[in-house]
């Protein structure tokens, strides 16, 4: 009687035990989701990176040093003065030179004297060349105008028929204008048809004494004078056209370009020992240090100061062989240094290595980028951190990176729908530090993805918890 009693107690004991441990894991499942860390997937744009650290350089950079000893004369510069190519920096006190330095001047105007002299005889030659040719050309002209001005040689037998035709249609021209004239003479002077018909006669006789004149030059012959003339045009050139050749094979064969080999080679020896006595900008630059003074006494390889072309910086940084592929030239760059917390800098790739380096098993390949935005807060040797854009999307459904988990080889994320956690499979394209873009899904853009899920999930998909 007892044990049956018994039994229902048990039975209710069991089911309400049962409903307390339901109702005791939808409050930690409800619990379990509001802890989750949910965002509503959007569309939006995305900036692709590479991200690297450099140093600041300048675009050109050298130390110039002393090549020879003694006792520096002239500083012409200070820290910071900026020069252009050639510029002289300082120079040394000539009496503390070497004899072989001093002599260098003397031997420079020799050398090049001696240069001068063969130079002259070359041009010497180029001008008897032409000389030469002047010549030949002048008689060839002079005995030309000797020929066709002699009788029988002034005209062609056409030319000669054509003039003569011209003088008969002159003289007609002349009678019939004559006539028109004598027909109203009588007119008084004024008139404008008397007028008119004279001048017209006027012009008739003109045309008729210059054909005339031509006829009588074609069939005739040069005076005495003009034939002296002529005779001596044609001695003339010829006694110029023998000076010139006489002059022409002195000087045909010209210098000896061995001696003019050595002329020069001579006056850059006396340049090159004349330069040892100061030092000249090699390019154009900012003085970047300083290290003599008036009076210092130097030797060989002394350092004397530092030069810099700051019109340019450049960073240059080391980018993996994962990522050197997509980095082009021409891409945008972002610039932060640490000296300056408060800017960002742009820039752009300039250049990128075709070799790779092996740094501690790893291969890299050096990327420069130039500085735009230049001012005077950035230096050669400052430590910048390099973000160089290697794709830029619009309009793109992006995922946070920090919400994609691989599934069975797969990524997902994690969608909440109706207190439910459901994986959706993505495939993604460009990322960035915080997004990637979907190109792939059934996710779509409204949907709420959870940032943290959680390891463990029930028979239901939704969150489970460990140990249970």
């Amino acid at each position: 009687m007892k044990r049956w009693f018994v039994i229902p107690i048990v039975i209710v004991v069991l089911v309400g035990g049962y409903f307390a441990i339901q109702a005791y894991r939808q409050s930690q499942q409800e619990s379990s989701i509001s802890d989750l860390q949910t965002v509503v997937a959007a569309t939006g744009a995305l900036t692709a990176t590479v991200g690297a650290t450099g140093t600041v350089r300048a675009n050109q950079s050298a130390v110039l040093t002393f090549q020879t000893s003694g006792t520096v004369e002239v500083v012409n510069i200070a820290l910071g003065d900026y020069v252009d190519d050639g510029d002289m920096l300082a120079s040394l006190e000539q009496t503390s030179l070497s004899a072989q330095v001093i002599m260098a001047q003397t031997d420079l105007v020799s050398a090049q004297q001696a240069l001068d002299d063969l130079l002259y005889s070359e041009q010497a030659r180029a001008m008897a060349q032409i000389a030469l040719a002047q010549a030949q050309d002048a008689l060839k002209d002079a005995n030309y105008i000797l020929t066709v001005r002699q009788q029988g040689n002034r005209a062609s037998q056409d030319t000669l028929d054509a003039a003569r035709a011209n003088l008969i249609l002159a003289e007609d021209g002349v009678d019939r204008a004559q006539a028109e004239y004598d027909s109203i003479s009588g007119r008084p002077e004024d008139d404008p048809s008397r007028a008119l018909a004279l001048s017209k006669l006027a012009s008739a006789r003109r045309n008729r004494d210059s054909t005339l004149r031509n006829l009588n030059w074609y069939t005739g012959h040069p005076t005495e004078t003009e034939q002296a003339l002529l005779d001596a045009d044609v001695a003339l050139a010829e006694a110029q056209l023998a000076d010139a050749e006489r002059e022409w094979e002195r000087l045909k064969e010209g210098p000896d370009p061995d001696d003019i080999a050595a002329a020069e080679s001579r006056i850059a020896a006396a340049e090159a020992n004349i330069r040892l006595s100061r030092i000249a900008a090699p390019f154009a630059g900012t003085i970047t240090s300083v290290e003599i003074k008036p009076g210092d006494q130097v030797n060989s390889g002394t350092l004397a100061f530092g030069l810099a072309d700051l019109s340019r910086l450049l960073v240059d940084v080391e980018v993996s062989e994962i990522d050197v592929n997509r980095v082009q030239l021409g891409q945008p760059v972002t610039l932060n240094f640490d000296a300056v917390l408060d800017h960002t800098y742009q820039g752009e790739v300039v250049e990128i290595g075709l070799t790779g380096m092996i740094v501690q098993g790893v291969v890299n390949f050096k990327v420069v980028v130039e500085l735009h935005d230049l001012d005077e807060a950035i230096k050669p040797g400052m430590t910048a951190a390099v973000n160089i854009v290697v794709d830029q999307i619009e309009d793109v459904l992006l995922v946070p990176n920090r919400a994609v988990r691989v599934q069975d080889g797969e990524r997902v994320v994690y969608v909440l729908r109706e207190g439910m956690l459901t994986p959706v499979k993505v495939r993604l394209g460009v990322s960035s530090e915080t997004h990637s873009e979907v190109i792939e899904s059934v996710l779509r853009e409204g949907d709420l993805i959870v940032l943290n899920p959680p390891a463990v999930f029930d028979m239901t998909g939704r969150p489970g918890f460990m140990g249970h």
